[in-house]
């Protein structure tokens, strides 16, 4: 409502959302600086939250701040702790990213190769690179194994994706605009 009418009264409850999601509120933290709401797909909170904050910068809430805390949310993402959660990403410094997502259409061989439980067992790579696709990430204490059987950590989901691909557009857009943070001296993470 805030966005459509610029009244006051719809803006506490944006501030106290984000009041609560940064250091200091009600939400977690882990020691790498991902915040934290819960164990399964940890990271589509923090990445549909990154969204969030950068949607309401974009109206003028608090923009320096909460553009700052969500490219360090999506930075977490992309390997700046040391790994990548992003399949197929690794860039220079990043020891790697998931190799064996939990998702059928990447683990499963090409037909009539069989596809079932054996598979979802396998230690080896999945067959296909679901390049791109968040996985759900890391405990509370930055910890991740890269099982395909593990669909608390490592599974793909559309809810994952949505929330961290809209908040790299959005970060991407800061970006040409020249108002990423990186850009504008407001770029150490974790934040603070």
């Amino acid at each position: 409502m805030y966005n459509l009418t610029a009244d006051a009264q719809y803006l506490p409850p944006i501030e106290g959302t984000f009041t609560e999601w940064f250091p200091g509120g009600s939400v977690p933290y882990t020691p790498k600086g991902l915040a934290f709401r819960l164990q399964w797909g940890s990271l589509r909170y923090s990445s549909n939250m990154a969204a969030a904050a950068l949607l309401a910068a974009n109206m003028g809430v608090h923009p320096e701040e909460y553009r700052h805390w969500a490219m360090c949310q999506i930075h977490y993402s992309l390997g700046d702790t040391g790994f990548s959660y992003v399949v197929g990403w690794k860039p220079d410094g990043v020891s790697g990213f998931p190799t064996r997502a939990h998702h059928r259409g990447a683990s499963c061989p090409v037909p009539p190769a069989p596809c079932g439980p054996q598979i979802m067992s396998s230690n080896a790579p999945n067959v296909h690179l679901l390049c791109g696709a968040l996985v759900g990430g890391p405990d509370n204490s930055d910890s991740y194994k890269d099982e395909r059987s593990n669909y608390v950590m490592n599974e793909v989901a559309c809810d994952y994706n949505a929330g961290f691909q809209t908040a790299v557009a959005g970060l991407r857009h800061l970006l040409v605009a020249g108002e990423h943070p990186e850009q504008t001296g407001s770029a150490t993470c974790p934040y603070s």
